[in-house]
This record gives structure tokens, C-alpha cells and sequence, in this order.
């Protein structure tokens, strides 16, 4: 694990129905990567509003509950779109390894956004492993990251 990540917190998984079976796949590739996971739900293919689990989990990395989190819906959309309006929170809708690299390398993304209906269960655990392990560059990116912030 990238020295980036406190392995003293969990990470946080989150999903609405259009990404529950992804979400559920993803939390056990993080175990088995030795992560320890809080899931923040949703618990099922029923329908419901990603906005709520989108907050709950934008709000704990927010606070430094959690060391990152990943996010998942039908297209990483919403959940993206939810979780960057949260102070603190930079929320990466990675639909490649190039882009989930650059997320850390350029961004220091501390939520991955996937779409279940948009990328395929390998393609997804190749996105996870290289956000792990990417690092932020820090540098000129830094006062970039700074900018972005809300005032």
C-alpha cells in the first residue's frame, strides 16, 4: 500500500443499485489487498437515490474518516458530480488506468468514481490496483489542487 494511504483508516465503498454488483466485487478485491472496508451501501439491487451515498461517504473522506473512498453507479456520474461538491473532496470518474494514474499523480483524487454499465470487472480491478498505488506528484500540481478548492 502507497505510503499516501493511512492504513489505519478504512476505506469507504458506496453504491446505488446501478452499481451494487461492482461495488460488492470491488470491496472484496480491497480485502484481499489488505484494506480494511466499510461499506456504506447500498445492500441490494433495489432501487435508490445515489445522491445519499454518494454525501455519506464525500462526508467521511471530508472529515478523515476514511483514507478514500470509491464510488459506484450505472455511469460514475452522479456519484462523481455528488461527492466533488464536498470540501475537500476530489472525486476521479475513471473509465482507464491511464486516467486513475493521472487522478493521483496530478489531481491527489481521493475518490475513485467507476460506472458498472461502463467498464467490465477486470477492467475496473486494473482502475482500483492503479489508484492504490498511484502517488501524487505534488509540485506545481499543488497550487493547482489549492485552486480548485471552494472559497
Amino acid at each position: 500500500m502507497p505510503a499516501s494511504w493511512d492504513q489505519n483508516k478504512p476505506v469507504a465503498v458506496a453504491s446505488d443499485h446501478g452499481g451494487y454488483l461492482l461495488k460488492s466485487h470491488l470491496k472484496e478485491v480491497l480485502s484481499k489487498l489488505g484494506f480494511t472496508v466499510e461499506d456504506l451501501g447500498t445492500n441490494g439491487p433495489d432501487s435508490v437515490d445515489y445522491p445519499r451515498f454518494a454525501a455519506g461517504l464525500a462526508k467521511g473522506v471530508a472529515a478523515g474518516k476514511y483514507c478514500l473512498g470509491v464510488l459506484v453507479c450505472g455511469t460514475g456520474l452522479g456519484m462523481s458530480m455528488t461527492a466533488n461538491r464536498y470540501r475537500g473532496v476530489r472525486a476521479a470518474l475513471c473509465t482507464s488506468a491511464y486516467m486513475a494514474r493521472m487522478a493521483r499523480a496530478h489531481n491527489d483524487a481521493n475518490v475513485l468514481c467507476l460506472g458498472e454499465r461502463v467498464i467490465g470487472l477486470g477492467q475496473a480491478e486494473d482502475i482500483l490496483k492503479t489508484f492504490l498505488d498511484g502517488e501524487f506528484e505534488g509540485g506545481r500540481h499543488t497550487r493547482r489542487i489549492q485552486a480548485i478548492e471552494p472559497e
